[in-house]
């Protein structure tokens, strides 16, 4: 304490980035974070922030760039919360990522002896999100503002386009930012908890261009609804789907539990290799097809099928991985704690003509120790579980049902981390695959081989 002081303005070098992508300076052994900054840059920076054990910092100016640094595309960078990594170049963020893996599991974790591979990155890393959700709020002279929100604030930055986004996803944004002006159509106050839009989600097929349009409302109707669909439905002529979404709650989750089709049909549909998914409003399903596509293959390679495995795919979601592996194995069975989405799963085996999958909604860990008393036993187990990992009681359930082969897909590499370390009495880890799921945020996907001792 006491080295800086707030609102002091000092020079340094960045010598490291943290699992957020600030860059990090050190005042003797203490650090300042500061965003938008890169390793081996000399800078001039403002603290803004001091705590015990740590500072952050605004940039000022960069003294000597990193030879990575390039110039970030999107004009609403410096405001925007949406992505982290813009000033990075793509080779320098798929570094990094795999650095973050290979932090986790090599230092922190001491496995040292597993092969890391480099991540998996897209070749045009731009357009990727197949699922915008916009919020919608009043500006300082009551206009209305579409866009994403500032880093750590839910003040919204008003934006005509999204680099990250579908060019389409950008233009209906803009057209219903006009038609909420122009039918006069209150936006949501968080603060008040009053106003009827709160978000606008569009979801599309990446394969099928199929559009859903969805307007989340703290409300029971949308006014001038017919006239909306006809001038959305008009100039977009691929929008299968219009819902308004009931979402009363004072909170942050973005949909309510209920929604109710305005236009056309309940459900789009998007593929994913041969397979065709149903996609409701409310249905998980990848924001990247096309490094999903990637990640499943990579999965599938580590799962070793020869057509004679019994698989069990955990926290399996709509039944995307577990139909993904069906073709491959003698069977899947599927298990979810979220019931529509096992209706999902079961629905989409029936539409792709797979008859060697059972999906079940339950607790993981009860599902299978019923199945195991019913004789059925895994050589495969495949989890894909949320960003908090794996309960510990699915954990203990899965040592105690011993799969020769584990293939564990994470969308948060520390929660991953954990999860292995109290699987290494029976597992051996046998290699990881990042891969970059989300280019120019900080997020990282992994696939993991744990085999049997």
């Amino acid at each position: 304490m006491g080295l800086v002081k707030k609102n002091e303005v000092y020079e340094g070098e960045v010598v490291d980035l943290t699992h957020e992508g600030h860059g990090v300076v050190k005042k003797e052994r203490y650090p300042i974070f500061i965003p938008q900054t890169l390793v081996d840059e000399k800078i001039k920076y403002k603290v803004i922030k001091v705590k015990k054990n740590f500072a952050i910092g605004k940039l000022i100016e960069v003294q000597s760039p990193s030879q990575d640094r390039v110039e970030p595309p999107c004009v609403y960078y410096q405001q925007c919360g949406g992505c982290q990594l813009q000033h990075l170049s793509y080779e320098a963020q798929l570094e990094m990522k795999r650095k973050q893996v290979i932090n986790l599991f090599h230092h922190k974790g001491k496995m040292t002896h597993v092969p890391i591979h480099p991540t998996v990155g897209m070749e045009h890393p731009w357009h990727y999100r197949n699922k915008s959700q916009i919020p919608v709020g009043t500006g300082r002279h009551n206009e209305v503002e579409m866009g994403f929100y500032r880093q750590r604030s839910h003040q919204i930055i008003d934006m005509e386009q999204c680099l990250i986004q579908y060019d389409d996803q950008n233009e209906m944004m803009n057209m219903v930012k006009d038609l909420l002006k122009k039918y006069h159509i209150a936006p949501y106050d968080e603060q008040q908890h009053k106003g009827l839009v709160r978000h606008l989600v569009v979801r599309k097929g990446y394969y099928t261009q199929e559009i859903m349009v969805i307007f989340v409302i703290n409300g029971t109707k949308l006014p001038y609804q017919d006239e909306i669909v006809a001038a959305l439905t008009q100039k977009f002529k691929n929008i299968k789907s219009i819902k308004l979404n009931f979402q009363h709650d004072r909170s942050n989750v973005v949909m309510g539990k209920t929604s109710r089709t305005i236009y056309g049909q309940e459900i789009i549909e998007d593929q994913l290799e041969q397979l065709t998914f149903e996609i409701g409003d409310l249905s998980f399903y990848q924001i990247n097809v096309t490094q999903t596509q990637k990640l499943y293959a990579k999965a599938l390679e580590y799962a070793k099928l020869t057509g004679r495995e019994t698989v069990l795919d955990a926290y399996c979601g709509i039944g995307t991985i577990g139909l993904f592996m069906a073709p491959h194995a003698k069977h899947v069975y599927g298990v979810e704690v979220v019931a529509e989405a096992i209706e999902d799963a079961q629905r989409n085996a029936q539409k792709n003509h797979i008859s060697n999958t059972t999906f079940v909604a339950g607790a993981a860990e009860d599902v299978i120790l019923k199945w195991q008393k019913e004789g059925i036993q895994p050589d495969v187990v495949t989890v894909d579980p949320p960003r908090k990992g794996c309960d510990e009681t699915f954990i203990q359930t899965l040592n105690q049902l011993a799969p020769q082969r584990i293939v564990y897909v994470s969308c948060n590499p520390s929660t991953q981390l954990r999860d292995i370390e109290s699987l290494t009495d029976q597992y051996e880890l046998k290699e990881i695959t990042p891969v970059d799921m989300f280019p120019h945020t900080t997020h990282v996907e992994t696939v993991a081989l744990l085999e049997r001792k």
